[in-house]
């Protein structure tokens, strides 16, 4: 046996050096991943680009060839990827300190560009996260602590996601979202002074729309009153006799019917006008 080997050591190297270098000229691009061939330190092709409303399996993945030692492939994550920022504190208009701490969804749409402007996506995390810093410190210094708490935050929100998109681009990545983790104040006087403000605010907006709701009510009560009364006056002055006689009958009700919980009596003479309609007298 190893008479034999020496006689086919050379053949056996040959062999297992052509089956490396074969082998070495494949690999595999899973779908998640996109990939640059990089040919002699410059960008070639693109395996497995990313493409907008593509289906998977549709863009190349699977089994490359490749030049082995000439061409080298850089692997860049197609799925969509979070950078973290710095926790900082930032002074808003109202000179308030706030803490905070954001977060960026991002996905690389140019690999060719991010190989040559930033090479890995650890740069890329690098770059954006230090971006990021700056945006948020810029945006949230030109607006108060209040208006976090309000619609308006949409807003900036908004704001910062296109700046940092805009310079994103330069990496070939592209920002789809940007979230706040957290806006608060430093423990300690700052937080209780912040809330008795708000508290104090809160209250004298209560108070004013309490006011101009019983403001509010007595305008629309007076205005049925009078409809109301107006409305009377035009039914009776259809017909004067019978509102006399339907007023009678409710002072009649009111003094004769209930007498039994008064301890007074009345005396009147059988000829006395307050009985005319109960006489039957017009």
């Amino acid at each position: 046996m190893d008479k034999l080997f020496e006689n086919y050591k050379s053949l056996l190297i040959a062999v297992a050096v052509g089956a490396v270098v074969i082998l070495s000229c494949f690999t595999i691009v899973p779908e998640n991943e996109q990939a640059v061939v990089v040919r002699a330190g410059r960008p070639d092709r693109v395996i497995n680009r990313f493409a907008p409303n593509e289906p998977y399996g549709s863009t190349g993945a699977g089994v490359v060839a490749r030049i082995p030692f000439y061409e080298r492939l850089v692997r860049i994550d197609r799925r969509i990827l979070n950078v973290n920022m710095e926790p900082q504190t930032v002074l808003s208009t109202d000179q308030l300190r706030l803490n905070v701490d954001a977060y960026a969804r991002y996905r690389i749409i140019d690999p060719v560009k991010m190989v040559q402007s930033a090479g890995t996506l650890d740069t890329v995390d690098t770059q954006l996260s230090a971006i990021l810093s700056s945006v948020v410190r810029q945006e949230l210094g030109r607006r108060s602590f209040a208006s976090l708490l309000t619609a308006e935050r949409g807003t900036t929100m908004a704001n910062i996601r296109k700046k940092l998109d805009t310079q994103a681009r330069k990496y070939g990545a592209q920002v789809l979202d940007v979230r706040i983790k957290r806006a608060d104040l430093p423990e300690g006087t700052p937080l209780q002074s912040a809330f008795n403000r708000m508290r104090t605010a809160r209250d004298q907006e209560a108070k004013t729309i309490l006011a101009q709701g019983q403001k509010n009510a007595q305008i629309i009560r007076a205005e049925a009153d009078a409809q109301a009364s107006k409305i009377y006056a035009d039914a009776f002055n259809k017909d004067p006799k019978f509102y006399d006689f339907y007023r009678a009958m409710q002072s009649y009700d009111t003094t004769f019917s209930d007498g039994s919980k008064g301890s007074s009596s009345i005396i009147l003479s059988p000829d006395n006008e307050y009985l005319k309609q109960f006489r039957g007298k017009q």
